[in-house]
């Protein structure tokens, strides 16, 4: 998949990468811009082993995306029953702490189509919070992937430069959540170029 990006002049470029804490459970957290995010992500950070917090809908119909959501260890979430949310994000978070993984969440909950970031919702990095206490939350601010489907999936966007920005970690037992929010959502915003 990123193979199609660089046929129509997609260029990728992760920024700070060692920045990320070695040995400890990973909160990857970003805005959300296209599907692209999801597949860069898998491949550029792919030795933190990153498991997504998703919505169901994305694990049906999308080559290699729904594949790897589906098989690959992530999560996914029917939005429409909260009560079946809590319990599936906890095991997420069970499963990072026990085995020093990642997981990736979009806390704007579906993607922005012209790259201004949407409200953060706290919840589901709430529950990663509580349930991996070791962990490290990872802000990263992505920029252009909005571009690559602004016609829709055909035409793709030709000649994007997208990059993920990796921010200063913040240790989950040495702040509050409302620290850990407030931080990581002005550190993405901060990063975001929205022209």
């Amino acid at each position: 998949m990123l193979r199609i990006g660089h046929l129509v002049g997609t260029s990728y470029k992760v920024e700070n990468r060692e920045l990320i804490p070695k040995g400890v459970p990973i909160i990857f957290v970003a805005n959300h811009q296209s599907l692209y995010d999801i597949i860069a992500m898998i491949w550029f950070l792919r030795k933190f082993h990153p498991k997504f917090l998703s919505k169901k809908e994305l694990g049906k119909n999308i080559p290699s995306v729904s594949y790897n959501l589906r098989h690959g260890g992530s999560v996914l979430i029917d939005r429409k029953d909260p009560k079946q949310a809590v319990p599936t994000i906890k095991v997420l978070s069970e499963y990072i702490e026990l085995h020093k993984r990642s997981a990736v969440i979009f806390p704007e909950g579906t993607r922005s189509k012209t790259g201004f970031p949407k409200e953060f919702s706290p919840t589901g990095l709430k529950i990663l919070c509580k349930y991996a206490p070791s962990a490290y939350v990872v802000p990263l601010s992505i920029n252009n992937s909005w571009k690559l489907f602004k016609y829709g999936f055909f035409p793709l966007g030709i000649g994007n430069r997208l990059t993920f920005t990796i921010h200063k970690p913040l240790s989950v037992k040495d702040l509050s959540f409302d620290e850990i929010m407030k931080q990581t959502e002005q550190a993405i915003v901060q990063g975001i170029i929205t022209k």
